[in-house]
């Protein structure tokens, strides 16, 4: 112990670098996506999908019940097709998508009107200037969950202001807010620019582990990009996200706070399971860098950090002001102002 303690600053910081270097080594790199690739081909059906059907298929023939007391639906959705159509050549405008979907309530609340749901899912999007994205998810995102005969509700966290994005609070904001509503068995923390594409990739939760949705994403050439991976789209029942604390607030900027809370799922003692990659197909709406949402430079340090910091960092610290919370058309708008990454200390130097 005592040695410990009388190490410099400078052997200190060496060590350090070289954790983080380290750390990107293991992180990102490729061959071990290949080992969960293959494994994961070896599971389930192999669909074709270069044979595809529109989302809207099938969905008017299912009109509401004559009576009040609905069946269950049933364990297996029978208005699942496997691969869809997904383009992005027109941005679908807000009254195409509220024609096309009238079953949706205000709020983006959606019940089967035909049976009883077995599952009631909270979708949580963090967002700022991403309206473009927003109306292609919406496009895709409501039929994709009425054709898996959820209850579900979209949510927009809506972050105000011009300072630093933090997509992480805003997902810890999403599911304080979306949990004053309604006891909803799973929570999604769903990016605004991936689509699935495939009607297999249920939205619901293991009832036991974190799970990973969007584990084959055309940006990574339908692979996993690391093992570790959560990125992208994730779910947890209320239960686990308290027992991880939630995201950490303290990551402003693009990057980091996906692997930060994957290493919470194994601090808590679960771990991650996955969508097959046959079926955790996703197509990314192409974006460039977002202002104000540049590379978080201090991704590496905090990940460092994270280890004796995840249980002080999360959930049971989040502060924020709630600025609006509206029911629109097609979907839950919260805004929030959840202030401003901390300032820099600056060195005083000797006069």
């Amino acid at each position: 112990m005592n040695r410990i303690r009388t190490i410099g600053k400078p052997c200190f910081l060496l060590i350090l670098a070289f954790l983080q270097v380290l750390f990107f080594v293991v992180m990102y790199r490729r061959g071990s996506s290949k080992i969960f690739e293959s494994f994961s081909k070896r599971n389930g059906k192999n669909w074709d999908y270069s044979k595809v059907k529109d989302i809207y298929t099938n969905l008017t023939l299912f009109t509401p019940a004559l009576t009040d007391e609905l069946q269950y639906c049933p364990p297996k959705s029978p208005l699942l097709v496997g691969p869809l159509s997904i383009t992005f050549q027109n941005i679908p405008s807000l009254k195409r998508i509220l024609k096309k979907n009238p079953y949706v309530k205000r709020g983006g609340l959606y019940t089967p009107p035909h049976c009883q749901a077995r599952y009631k899912t909270a979708i949580l999007i963090p967002h700022r200037n991403r309206e473009r994205h927003l109306r292609h998810l919406l496009y895709y995102l409501h039929p994709f969950l009425q054709r898996q005969q959820l209850h579900y509700r979209i949510y927009l966290i809506h972050q105000a202001g011009n300072e630093t994005f933090n997509r992480a609070k805003l997902l810890n904001v999403g599911v304080r807010e979306s949990l004053k509503d309604e006891d909803w068995d799973c929570l999604f923390l769903h990016d605004v620019d991936l689509i699935p594409e495939n009607d297999h990739n249920l939205y619901v939760c293991d009832e036991t582990y974190p799970k990973h949705f969007s584990s084959a994403m055309d940006k990574f050439n339908y692979r996993l990009p690391y093992w570790s991976y959560f990125g992208g789209v994730s779910a947890m029942t209320p239960e686990q996200y308290m027992k991880i604390n939630g995201f950490p607030n303290s990551y402003w900027g693009w990057g980091g706070e996906d692997d930060d809370i994957a290493y919470r799922v194994r601090y808590a003692g679960l771990k991650i399971v996955r969508v097959p990659l046959n079926i955790g197909h996703y197509k990314m709406v192409t974006h460039n860098t977002d202002k104000g949402n540049e590379e978080n430079q201090k991704r590496f340090d905090l990940l460092v950090k994270s280890p004796r910091k995840w249980k002080e960092d999360g959930m049971n610290s989040l502060e924020y002001k709630l600025i609006s919370k509206r029911l629109m058309y097609l979907f839950t708008n919260i805004t929030v102002d959840v202030g401003a990454a901390p300032k820099d200390k600056k060195t005083k130097t000797r006069s």
